[in-house]
């Protein structure tokens, strides 16, 4: 039986992951997310709360609005306090799966 003393052969053994060093993001922080949808009354209020089912301390003075060339949709820029990777890919979902909402990014 043979012992290596190779640093490398460290590398082979299985290591836990550690779920921060999966993400380019550091949390907590400030994240926007771009949703666009047709510009309709309640449209702002909607996603105003889906953002707070997300993030309690969500700040509506932080939102940036941008109609579309024709005035037909709107864009929104809600800013989150992302606090975690599932955090946000549950928000993704849940604004996505809102009837009101064409598109997140």
């Amino acid at each position: 039986m043979t012992i290596s003393t190779d640093p490398s052969s460290a590398d082979e053994l299985p290591t836990e992951s550690d779920p921060r060093k999966d993400s380019l993001i550091e949390y907590p922080s400030l994240f926007p997310i771009k949703v666009m949808g047709a510009k309709v009354d309640g449209f702002v209020a909607a996603l105003v709360a889906v953002a707070r089912d997300f993030d309690p301390q969500f700040d509506e003075t932080r939102l940036e609005l941008r109609e579309s060339r024709a005035g037909n949709y709107l864009g929104v820029t809600l800013t989150v306090t992302a606090t975690s990777r599932a955090q946000l890919d549950d928000l993704y979902r849940a604004l996505s799966a809102h009837p009101m909402v064409k598109v997140v990014l």
